[in-house]
């Protein structure tokens, strides 16, 4: 079943530059799909569109069955709570703990003023403990998360997407900024939770082999272009020259 869709997205920040081109594809429940392009392709404005972190001109994306560039500030905000987002250089809250990171995800399921005051009932601060338990990382709980690695901080990430229990997770460059061991780790963790809870994930990467690894799925974007898409396996040296051209003699033989 289809749960996301694109048709003719297109993404432009100014008149010389056009960052995305007449995207088109469909997501289904489920699915664990890579974005692979070299700099500058397009894949974090991409994301953003999904969840309309930047405006969608022209084109459409609809998520769940919803318009998403036709929700008002209100509705966007309800539907933003079943899109959890994670960034290559976390977005955390530096000074504040692990615990309230993981629950500032459930400020879309709040009030502003609950949101601003911080109350979250205990069901929510014992799921957010068992979300840490389950990553791995529970002894930090109340560490001030500068005071983690970039790993452990990647996994605070995770645990605050998926606190807002959501249905796609979109992940933008999640390890770049990690070491391989961090980065195997941070990756299995994604896979696992897409097959167990059977959360759609979409994950930007520069990675080549990783993407190859871990996603059943592959889209190419080349300048803003959709080049390639189509299950893992099909993805060969070629496709991958086209995708990146002289770059691609600096990525890992696959």
């Amino acid at each position: 079943m289809a749960l996301l869709e694109l048709k003719e997205l297109n993404k432009s920040y100014n008149s010389e530059v056009q960052v995305l081109k007449n995207v088109e594809f469909t997501v289904n429940t489920g699915e664990f799909v890579s974005i692979i392009g070299p700099s500058g392709a397009g894949k974090s404005t991409l994301l953003r569109c999904i969840n309309r972190m930047v405006d969608i001109e022209p084109g459409s994306v609809y998520f769940d069955g919803q318009d998403v560039g036709a929700q008002s500030k209100k509705e966007l905000r309800k539907l933003r709570t079943n899109i959890g987002m994670i960034f290559q250089h976390y977005n955390l809250v530096p000074r504040l703990t692990v615990i309230e990171n993981v629950l500032h995800g459930r400020f879309g399921y709040k009030s502003t003023l609950q949101g601003i005051l911080g109350r979250f009932t205990e069901q929510e601060k014992q799921n957010a403990f068992d979300l840490l338990e389950k990553l791995g990382i529970a002894e930090h709980a109340y560490k001030r998360c500068d005071q983690l690695s970039g790993g452990q901080q990647q996994r605070v990430g995770i645990c605050r997407a998926l606190i807002q229990e959501p249905k796609l997770i979109l992940c933008d460059e999640p390890i770049a900024s990690l070491d391989p061991n961090s980065s195997k780790i941070i990756m299995d963790h994604l896979k696992k939770i897409s097959e167990d809870l059977g959360i759609t994930c979409i994950v930007n990467l520069h990675q080549v082999e990783v993407a190859k690894d871990y996603a059943s799925r592959i889209i190419g974007l080349k300048q803003g272009e959709v080049v390639f898409d189509g299950p893992s396996p099909l993805l060969s040296i070629d496709k991958i020259e086209h995708i990146y051209g002289m770059e691609s003699k600096e990525l890992i033989t696959v």
